[in-house]
């Protein structure tokens, strides 16, 4: 009886009650620690509790599922039928949050079909790599894009309005958008404008001030997605 219990059998797979707390502490493990690199990785932009405990808690449930499948085929295709009706809610993640999900699903696969060292060294060599990338800013721009936004009157051309400054203090201006407003009486165009690394905010807008009338003009630190237009 007490083998029955400390025992079960998955298709052609025996998991036994070591196995099982085995390979689940080192999808915990793991977990915790794909999930401690996403915070520090994600530090300067709030990352959130939600995903650090899923991510925590994902190779763990991928590891059950893998037990439970074992070898079984027709288990399998019942499984993939049952978990393709679920939907998530949360809104959609980046490239980096994506990633870190497929590697928590391959640690806890790897847990799952008993590649325990193969989980714990996949999983510490691939966190190292995450880290050293975020160090090191591999792949980040050394100039960032910026939203400006400038209020000017009807009566002044805005096509090549503004070019002198640009070349002055910009490595890059484009014009994303231009719209009226105030009854038609004046034009709010959109640039999105990559800053030179030395160039001073405040002359870049007194020069805009002196060029549209002192209106209104704003300058942000991104520039916008295509779901602002």
């Amino acid at each position: 009886m007490l083998e029955s219990i400390y025992a079960t059998s998955a298709g052609d797979v025996t998991i036994t009650l070591p196995t099982l707390l085995a390979a689940l502490g080192v999808a915990f493990a793991v977990g915790l620690l794909i999930s401690f690199v996403y915070i520090k990785t994600h530090a300067n932009k709030s990352p959130s509790q939600s995903f650090a405990l899923t991510l925590v808690l994902l190779p763990a449930v991928v590891t059950i599922i893998i037990l439970l499948v074992g070898n079984n085929v027709a288990r399998a295709f019942s499984l993939a039928g049952a978990f393709s009706i679920i939907r998530f809610r949360s809104a959609p993640g980046d490239a980096k949050d994506i990633t870190f999900v497929l590697f928590s699903m391959a640690v806890g696969l790897a847990a799952g079909m008993g590649f325990l060292l193969y989980a714990v060294v996949a999983g510490v060599l691939l966190c190292a790599v995450v880290a050293l990338l975020e160090v090191c800013k591999f792949g980040k721009s050394k100039s960032t894009a910026k939203t400006l936004k400038i209020i000017i009157p009807e009566n002044l051309d805005y096509q090549g309005a503004f070019d002198d400054i640009f070349s002055e203090f910009a490595q890059k201006a484009s014009l994303l958008k231009i719209k009226t407003t105030e009854l038609g009486s004046l034009f709010e165009l959109t640039y999105s404008v990559t800053a030179r690394s030395d160039y001073s905010e405040k002359d870049f807008i007194d020069a805009l001030r002196t060029r549209n009338g002192n209106l209104n003009i704003t300058l942000a630190l991104a520039a916008p997605t295509d779901s602002e237009f």
